[in-house]
């Protein structure tokens, strides 16, 4: 039987209720049964957001920067070009053309005098400036050039298996295709661009390989074993931030022997662009690793009996491995540029392997730049992909922390 506590009029109901109406606080029934507050169902939405994992959130604020994800589409095709680049190219490597050193750009166009007639170009018409000895061309609009697809060109062997010649684009039987002009040697600028960028963006990977290489396994061991490996890890890094980064670029290139093929001047660049970025990243690491340490899953970790190694791999480089993506996408530009500025200097690579930077060593003469403008055009794709690589960088690093 439940029993009530009147107000001081005999506990009636009736005078209870007009005391709880007069300001006064009943008290509860102490038979009466204890009713849980009714949870809130969640939505669909927030169900959806809960059960996010934070790769996913990650990426759901990444989709947000429109800026990052159009320069991520655009680096995964230039990426993707470089497994293609003798089908893009309509020229082979090598070729010249001695009747057209030094031609300008041809543009491409559609109509001729009014009538549809497709992709096309114009031949040239050449004579010689007896005042500068500048070879002028001129376009030759009686001579329409269509342009074919899909068609046969100069030979090669596809990734060194197969032997072809088809191309994308080629020129018409007897014409040229100049998109972006001739060098001094009258080989195609445009063919040579699309060669070099198979050097120039895989020499970033490569670089960056050996640099997290470097970084993750000096700074995972200075931060997670602390005492006189960090002291020693931290003198080192301490000593390579001391020297200037070019010259000691150049020296270490200079250093390299000239009678090396080119192949193996390619991979001792990567080494030194590699080499002389992970003190950067190694204390990144360290940092990082300095406090999941001391976290509740590190612990028991430990006391499960897991080797210093797993823990480190498996448990602590996963909690923050967004944040080494946001690192590895800043740090790919960087080596990129060492390299266009160790070959344009003539320390980097060197013919016959073709990168944007050997390109632009030819554009060295600031006379002949004036006279052919277009030679400096190998530029122009350098500062893309720093520029894409760089914006692709800030959006992995907003997007990193997707609690934040």
């Amino acid at each position: 039987m439940s029993r009530t506590t009147g107000n001081g009029n005999g506990g009636r109901p009736g005078q209870r209720l007009g005391g709880a109406a007069r300001g006064e606080i009943p008290h509860q029934v102490d038979d009466a049964p204890f009713q849980p507050a009714e949870e809130t169902p969640m939505t669909p939405a927030q169900e959806r957001l809960y059960r996010a994992s934070q790769w996913r959130m990650m990426w759901w604020k990444l989709k947000r920067h429109k800026l990052a994800v159009a320069s991520g589409i655009l680096l995964l095709l230039l990426y993707a070009s470089t497994l293609i680049s003798e089908v893009i190219a309509p020229y082979d490597l090598h070729s010249r053309f001695t009747d057209h050193i030094y031609a300008p750009p041809q543009s491409v166009h559609l109509f001729h005098e009014g009538a549809f007639v497709g992709p096309f170009v114009y031949g040239y018409d050449y004579k010689l400036n007896m005042e500068n000895l500048q070879r002028v061309y001129t376009p030759d609009t009686s001579d329409v050039q269509p342009l074919r697809f899909f068609c046969s060109g100069d030979s090669y062997r596809f990734w060194g298996l197969v032997e072809t010649d088809v191309h994308l684009v080629c020129p018409a039987k007897g014409g040229t295709l100049f998109l972006l002009g001739t060098d001094r040697l009258g080989r195609d600028m445009f063919s040579r661009i699309i060669y070099g960028a198979r050097i120039s963006l895989t020499i970033g990977l490569v670089g960056i390989a050996i640099s997290f290489l470097l970084g993750i396994g000096i700074g995972g061991a200075a931060g997670y074993y602390g005492g006189w490996v960090d002291v020693g890890a931290q003198r080192g890094i301490e000593i390579i931030r001391a020297f200037p980064e070019i010259p000691l670029w150049l020296a270490l290139s200079a250093a390299l022997p000239v009678t090396w093929s080119p192949l193996w001047v390619y991979f001792g660049i990567t080494v030194i662009l590699g080499l002389l970025d992970w003190p950067g990243l190694a204390r990144a690491v360290r940092a990082k690793l300095l406090s999941l340490r001391e976290e509740d899953f590190a612990t028991a970790a430990q006391l499960m009996g897991a080797r210093p190694p797993r823990i480190i791999f498996r448990h602590l480089l996963p909690s923050f491995a967004s944040h080494l993506i946001a690192s590895a996408t800043l740090s790919i530009p960087t080596m990129i540029l060492g390299e266009t500025a160790l070959s344009f200097l003539g320390l980097g690579l060197r013919p016959p392997i073709t990168s944007w930077g050997v390109l632009l060593s030819e554009a060295q003469n600031i006379n002949v730049v004036a006279l052919y403008p277009w030679l400096m055009l190998p530029v122009v794709p350098v500062i893309v992909v720093v520029l894409a690589f760089n914006f692709l960088g800030d959006g992995l690093r907003d997007a990193a922390d997707p609690y934040g």
